[in-house]
């Protein structure tokens, strides 16, 4: 099948067991019909695929990836030591894993096509990752406390594995208790990624987007925990740190200099 021909496959699958099955299908805009996939993927709740749309969609998450293009962490060049910046798509990056901003829920943004990381990655992972996290809230019986984290398959990313994290959500100005809980998402993370040996790690901005952290003072906060996690632990992780627009990557070089 061409990516055309998988995309139409997709959206007649989904628009059958959707409230959308009424949506209108764009006959000739290639973009209009990736943006209406990506919504009707994006509402889905977590349910079991069938093994013929878990096929095709999985085909067509690869090469649309692969169209994308896909950055391997090895060719990075290092700010310090084992610590790396780098502005791109998250979802492209091939390394051990990278980390998405979660909300306490863990199922992903049911938002269509929000701009969020956590619609991004759960998008591009495809929809067996929002049946994964289901499940393991399932097993959890509550929701996530802010600053812990959870590991996960990344599915049809490049990457091996995702952990999703809580990170503090900002009202006015930013507290203490606001600072140790990002502190938090930082160190459960690396505890998490080192415990099960994915030897490099990619954290997004957390909390810096739809949870008001400021970018700043965020980032001096990841450096600054990321660096002593490894001091007090010996740890050999690899980390990067992922940003997608210019201005963070000034933050996070300036920083480095």
């Amino acid at each position: 099948m061409t990516q055309y021909e998988r995309r139409q496959f997709l959206i007649a699958a989904l628009r059958a067991e959707s409230p959308y099955a009424d949506a209108v299908v764009p006959s000739d805009d290639e973009d209009a019909q990736k943006q209406l996939l990506r919504a009707l993927m994006n509402v889905r709740p977590p349910a079991p695929l069938d093994d013929t749309v878990r096929r095709v969609q999985d085909a067509y998450l690869i090469e649309a990836i692969r169209e994308r293009g896909v950055t391997d962490a090895a060719s990075l060049v290092p700010v310090r030591g084992d610590l790396y910046v780098w502005r791109g798509d998250i979802t492209t990056l091939q390394c051990g894993a990278i980390v998405n901003a979660a909300n306490s829920g863990m199922t992903g943004c049911y938002i269509p096509g929000h701009r969020c990381i956590d619609n991004a990655i759960h998008t591009y992972a495809g929809m067996q990752l929002r049946l994964h996290c289901a499940q393991l809230m399932q097993v959890q019986g509550h929701a996530e406390e802010t600053g812990r984290a959870k590991i996960t398959p990344a599915y049809n990313l490049p990457c091996t594995h995702i952990i999703h994290t809580v990170g503090p959500i900002v009202s006015g100005a930013v507290t203490q208790h606001d600072r140790d809980m990002l502190a938090q998402c930082y160190r459960s993370c690396c505890a998490l990624a080192d415990e099960h040996a994915v030897g490099s790690i990619a954290f997004c901005c957390i909390s810096t987007g739809e949870f008001h952290f400021p970018p700043q003072a965020a980032a001096e906060i990841a450096v600054a925990t990321v660096e002593r996690y490894k001091r007090q632990t010996g740890s050999l992780l690899k980390v990067i740190f992922n940003v997608f627009q210019e201005s963070d990557e000034r933050i996070y070089r300036n920083i480095f200099r």
